[in-house]
């Protein structure tokens, strides 16, 4: 792990990556954003968003890839995770390049 980079627990860093799907095609709708916070409690959700909103996305894939090394994934909670990141993806009805792209680096970076 890379040092500098923060240790998120296994739900902020759902969140984080959650928020980078969100925002893979430069617009977090308000139907994305309820679908996060409903995910965890507020106070966690302002404090990963408000870092999120910090890094560029390079930083962030770094960070996402360290934190993803660092915890112990089953398949079946990499297979819920997928599934959360398809659900933002999809929320408008809709598979943007830009998000294709993220998809793909995700696939990457998670398997």
């Amino acid at each position: 792990m890379s040092s500098g980079i923060r240790k998120f627990t296994k739900t902020e860093l759902e969140i984080y990556i959650l928020l980078l799907c969100a925002n893979s095609d430069n617009v977090e709708s308000e139907e994305e954003m309820n679908m996060i916070k409903s995910k965890v409690d507020s106070a966690t959700f302002e404090n990963i968003y408000a870092e999120f909103k910090q890094d560029s996305e390079d930083e962030s894939l770094e960070k996402i890839q360290d934190n993803i090394n660092l915890h112990h994934y089953t398949n079946m909670e990499l297979a819920k995770l997928r599934k959360e990141m398809y659900e933002i993806f999809f929320s408008d009805c809709d598979f943007k390049n830009l998000e294709r792209q993220l998809d793909r680096i995700m696939d990457n970076i998670i398997y």
